[in-house]
């Protein structure tokens, strides 16, 4: 009887492990993205601290916020995060064109 309750539960749990494993990589990968991004605004001369929703420009300029959230979707679909991480390490030269936020942040730079 204990086999087959074990039997039964079995698929159960490789479910719930493969379900535990995605959550623990997507959260992963959102953090290795926000940490690229912080790492990209710092290096073309932005305080990241304008990421975050508290910050007074942030708070000052309410378009910034949402600048900022798109921003953070595009770090997060990119596909060029090996690059973009050998790029802020500086083992690649030239600017950083290959970045969705490039002229974003360009732009933020400048005004």
């Amino acid at each position: 009887m204990d086999s087959i309750l074990f039997e039964a539960y079995l698929p159960i749990l490789a479910i719930l492990a493969g379900i535990v494993i995605a959550v623990a990589l997507f959260s992963h990968m959102r953090s290795a993205s926000a940490g690229r991004m912080t790492r990209m605004m710092e290096r073309v001369g932005l305080d990241s601290k304008i990421a975050t929703r508290t910050y007074p420009q942030t708070l000052a300029h309410p378009q910034t916020e949402a600048i900022m959230k798109q921003v953070r979707r595009r770090c997060r679909g990119c596909q060029s995060e090996g690059l973009c991480e050998r790029w802020l390490a500086g083992a690649v030269k030239g600017d950083n064109s290959f970045c969705p936020n490039a002229e974003t942040f360009r732009g933020l730079a400048s005004g």
